[in-house]
């Protein structure tokens, strides 16, 4: 009777040496990627390094297409698509891997710095889902760019260097918390006080000489003047490099694995391949944590584009390479949580170690932003992901109404491709340090692999 039982196993019990080898050093490599890459902007710049080493050139409107070119495709610095070109005509579909490379964090408002009890500041408001209370009194980097009126862009990296100052924003002491630690966890810290310490040590002006002295190190540092923040993006991350986690060092930790660490697999995978029969197609995309709004986010027509150039290259017709592609949607899940089991449904949550998570529904149940994966797909990923040994599982994000979340299945759904999402299990999601499996990591991996060579 046991063979008519779905049962499952811990994963790193399955792993030969050979395998825990190959494990290892993707993870390393994984490790670098999201300590190098805080932001998309970062993420785009760094995966295009690592593909033009694998390869890839950039793709210019008209080139010819033959089978086996690596191209790749920059969308305005902040999100990227790759493809390598099978042996089969493109109206056979492609096979497509879809990941984010934003995260949630704090981003400058327009009009930032301030100076107030002789101390300097910089206004925030925060992107995608966080917990404020999170945020204090740990070491904060920026990032990001500022755009100047002359058509120059001055890329801004500080915090991430060893010699590199730190940003902080300051909390309440308990013993005068009070009134703080008696409100409900989500007023405790309100959006408006996630405001950045900056500096402390006044210039020569008699007015506001802590701001007039951090703006003239800025403009001696940048050759920036307060106006300029007008027309910048900077962005306010964790000042955390990925690390390690556990004496068996069989976990990571980091900033930003929500969704890079699905990213970098699909990445690896693509680079990979050698001659795939059909175009294996990479999809970066930006904005994720906000909807996909805007040019460089998943509802962007820049994909549109980018596979209608590629269907042209190869003789082939747009709408009918959709209807005959699939894509993984590859985005993270919620991990069993021990200390928090109560907003999980046991039988179906994605466990640490278990492998890639497949989600058949997405999103609140019954909600705008939910997708639903036919059974058809599901048993074609069931049967390529066995095929190829890859260590999967079947998950929800939690109990149904707690809430749920969504991701960029449903607007490749909505261009009429089949699409399924999958992607690593995370403990702490969303929070300034995530945590996640090795072992899942290099599931994944596999699984952004099986999905190209389907």
């Amino acid at each position: 009777m046991s063979n008519l039982l779905y049962q499952q196993k811990h994963g790193l019990t399955k792993l030969n040496d050979a395998e825990r080898a190959e494990m290892n050093a993707l993870c390393r490599g994984y490790c670098d990627f999201i300590t190098k890459a805080k932001i998309e902007r970062e993420a785009v710049v760094e995966s295009i390094r690592l593909a033009e080493e694998a390869g890839f050139r950039a793709y210019q409107r008209g080139m010819e297409l033959n089978p086996g070119d690596r191209i790749y495709y920059n969308n305005r610095g902040k999100g990227l698509m790759l493809a390598v070109i099978g042996t089969d005509s493109i109206d056979a579909g492609a096979t497509i891997v879809a990941a984010h490379i934003d995260a949630p964090r704090l981003d400058l408002k327009q009009n930032p710095l301030y100076e107030s009890e002789e101390l300097c500041l910089f206004k925030t408001h925060y992107y995608g889902g966080i917990k404020k209370y999170q945020w204090p009194a740990i070491p904060l980097e920026l990032h990001g760019v500022v755009a100047l009126k002359d058509g120059n862009v001055v890329t801004v990296s500080v915090g991430d260097k060893p010699e590199d100052p730190v940003f902080t924003i300051t909390d309440l002491l308990p013993h005068l918390g009070k009134d703080q630690m008696a409100k409900t966890m989500a007023e405790g810290v309100q959006g408006e006080a996630l405001n950045v310490l900056v500096g402390s040590q006044p210039g020569a002006e008699e007015k506001e000489a802590v701001k007039a002295n951090i703006l003239q190190i800025l403009n001696e540092t940048y050759g920036i003047v307060e106006e300029d923040f007008l027309s910048a993006e900077l962005c306010v991350v964790p000042a955390f490099p990925a690390r390690e986690i556990g004496f068996d060092r069989s976990l990571i930790g980091g900033y930003g694995q929500d969704d890079r660490v699905c990213s970098y697999p699909a990445l690896r995978a693509l680079f990979d391949l050698k001659s795939p029969r059909r175009t294996a197609v990479c999809i970066l995309a930006d904005k994720e944590e906000i909807g996909s709004e805007g040019v460089s986010g998943m509802k962007s027509r820049q994909f549109d584009t980018f596979m209608e150039d590629i269907c042209v290259a190869r003789g082939g017709t747009l709408r009918v390479c959709f209807e005959n592609s699939i894509c993984l949607s590859a985005d993270v899940s919620a991990a069993l949580d021990p200390t928090y089991p109560e907003v999980s449904e046991k039988r179906n949550a994605a466990r640490v170690n278990y492998g890639v998570a497949l989600c058949k529904y997405t999103g609140s149940r019954g909600k705008s932003g939910a997708s639903d994966a036919s059974a058809e797909l599901v048993a074609f990923m069931r049967k390529i992901f066995d095929a190829e040994k890859v260590t999967w599982q079947m998950c929800e994000l939690g109990k149904v109404d707690q809430g749920g979340g969504g991701t960029v299945a449903m607007y490749m759904a909505e261009r009429n491709i089949d699409t399924i999402d999958a992607g690593v299990p995370v403990l702490s999601m969303h929070a300034p340090f995530e945590t996640v499996a090795k072992f899942d990591v290099y599931m994944t991996y596999r699984a952004a692999k099986a999905v190209y060579n389907s």
